[in-house]
């Protein structure tokens, strides 16, 4: 039996009852309804802003947008559950009311928070978490019925950084999304995406370790989301801060497409829609 066949990748997710072929990869634009994120041209708390950002990606051709109203990077701040709804709704539902067939995402680890973003018009929950912070939170997917996007990480957002420890990196998180798969199916979810979580509780060797195996994370047949998009990761490497990572950016992008990603999620829409463009035309090539 010839390697490519041993696991069936799956390649769709129905997402507000459409199929969405995924081996075609598709871009995930990120909208930050927060002051503090990373990166700063990301931050959109005011909501004309997050429209027109919406509006840009969109137009550069994002598949689907991921909106979050909590910061996530090292050491954020902790916000209380209804300070994360009293950003985020108002931006779902602007959106929604703006772009009635955009695909919209939810960047978070609270089941409540999910329930009513999918109550407003979301379609998939991105939770950074692995449903590690919310014990009702695989239960609440189950129930909504929309595809889960599983990352991997320990600890939290503020204590992540101290907790960046592993005998084996990859055997690890592999270890990890093989049980909290097994976990998911149990509840009937099968609409999964994993994400190995650059960046979270993960050093520079572990980032590019992961990266250069990502690959083998296809045995467990499921697509799979890459988010490096200006992390210390590309700037630690080039020089700078995230200001200055774009091009870092698209290089990391354009070798995860090569080791079978299926989402880039990106703070620069265009650039990731192109580097989709030339490895698609590459593959496509004939000697």
């Amino acid at each position: 039996m010839a390697k490519d066949t041993l696991f069936k990748k799956k390649v769709t997710i129905n997402t507000g009852g459409k199929l969405i072929d995924l081996s075609v990869p598709k871009v995930m634009g990120i909208i930050n309804i927060t002051p503090d994120s990373f990166y700063a041209g990301s931050r959109k708390p005011l909501l004309n802003d997050a429209l027109l950002q919406a509006n840009k990606m969109l137009a550069d051709g994002a598949d689907f947008l991921d909106i979050g109203s909590y910061s996530s990077r090292p050491g954020a701040e902790d916000i209380s559950e209804q300070e994360e709804i009293d950003r985020l709704l108002p931006v779902v539902e602007l959106i929604t009311a703006n772009h009635p067939d955009a695909f919209i995402s939810i960047d978070t680890f609270r089941s409540y928070v999910a329930e009513v973003a999918v109550a407003a018009g979301a379609h998939i929950i991105n939770d950074i978490s692995g449903g590690q912070l919310d014990e009702n939170m695989f239960a609440t997917v189950a129930k909504l019925k929309v595809p889960y996007i599983l990352m991997h990480m320990k600890g939290n957002p503020q204590n992540m950084t101290q907790r960046a420890s592993y005998k084996d990196i990859f055997t690890e998180v592999l270890d990890y999304f093989a049980w909290r798969y097994h976990q998911l199916k149990q509840l009937g979810i099968h609409d999964v995406i994993i994400d190995p979580g650059f960046g979270f509780a993960k050093n520079a060797d572990h980032n590019y370790t992961l990266m250069n195996r990502l690959n083998e994370f296809d045995v467990l047949g499921l697509p799979i989301l890459v988010g490096v998009s200006r992390k210390r990761m590309v700037y630690g490497v080039t020089g700078g801060a995230a200001d200055d990572a774009l091009n870092g950016t698209t290089a990391l992008n354009a070798i995860a497409l090569t080791k079978g990603a299926n989402i880039l999620r990106v703070h620069d829409v265009k650039e990731a829609v192109e580097a989709i463009q030339i490895y698609l035309r590459s593959k496509s090539a004939h000697a």
